[in-house]
């Protein structure tokens, strides 16, 4: 028998939902995401189970973090397919609201997160997006109020946005990264990798490669900066346009130029084609 599966869109539905597990005191999880669900997003699932005894599961394509020229028009959504995976993935609720839900007439209240939100990595390339994220993110925080939230750490400096966020806001609940998967040649996860093509899809693995090689040359003491270099100009030879490939310390997201003012977190962003795709490695 199928496991059964509900599906709020509006607030007033989502209360309603979520009333007996509360009733019964069930610890809950909330795994938010934007839909066109892979085993990135079945992971955290999987981690949110482990962690509560209900999983709430987030689909919402947030139109506030998308600048005119990206792709929210075309990016995929797959709803009934993502409903399946829930399904067997043994989620309890999915809260799948509508931008007028999320965004009503007279909707005026924005979060400009600043820290981890202000570090010159995606916040350089796109200025808009993380008041999009914090603002949706506190949202969805208010409107499920649970326990434990899921991200995956392949979106690390948004992981280290919300993370302050939550804890800046006095907020009741507990933010967890959850490790990158992916593909066996080493390409993160992501939703935006259907828009590859065979050709790029070979090359796509180099960004991985690159930030392995990188880690490997800056636990071996190499200096920082020239290292950097090199790893740029080889995804560069690859055919990738670089945004950034940069050392951060892990925490902050400060940069730093020595091993020592570590822990040290590398994280890049480069187009291939048309596909943007980003990634990160621990040092």
């Amino acid at each position: 028998m199928a496991n059964r599966l509900t599906v709020a869109r509006t607030v007033p539905a989502l209360r309603r939902a979520l009333a007996p597990f509360r009733e019964a005191g069930a610890r809950i999880a909330l795994v938010p995401t934007m839909g066109a669900l892979h085993a990135g997003h079945l992971a955290l699932v999987k981690e949110a189970r482990r962690r509560a005894r209900r999983v709430v599961v987030s689909i919402f394509v947030n139109p506030t973090q998308f600048a005119p020229n990206e792709d929210f028009g075309s990016y995929p959504r797959k709803f009934e397919t993502d409903l399946a995976f829930l399904r067997a993935a043994k989620a309890d609720l999915v809260w799948a609201p509508s931008a007028a839900v999320m965004y009503p007439d007279g909707f005026a209240t924005r979060i400009e997160p600043a820290g981890a939100a202000k570090a010159g990595l995606e916040d350089k390339v796109r200025p808009h997006f993380f008041g999009g994220v914090a603002t949706v993110v506190a949202k969805l925080f208010t409107q499920v109020s649970p326990d434990v939230a899921l991200f995956g750490e392949k979106d690390y400096q948004q992981l280290c946005v919300v993370s302050q966020m939550a804890k800046d806001l006095d907020l009741a609940v507990k933010v967890v990264g959850v490790p990158t998967v992916r593909e066996k040649d080493g390409l993160a996860l992501s939703s935006r990798n259907a828009y590859l093509s065979a050709g790029e899809r070979r090359v796509a693995p180099a960004l991985h490669r690159v930030l392995k090689a990188v880690a490997k040359r800056i636990k071996q003491g190499e200096p920082i900066e020239i290292v950097l270099e090199e790893g740029q100009s080889e995804l560069v030879r690859s055919g990738f346009v670089v945004d950034y490939l940069e050392a951060r310390h892990a925490l902050t997201l400060a940069p730093v130029a020595l091993r020592k003012d570590g822990p040290i977190r590398l994280l890049v962003a480069a187009k291939i084609g048309k596909t943007r795709l980003i990634d990160n490695l621990a040092v």
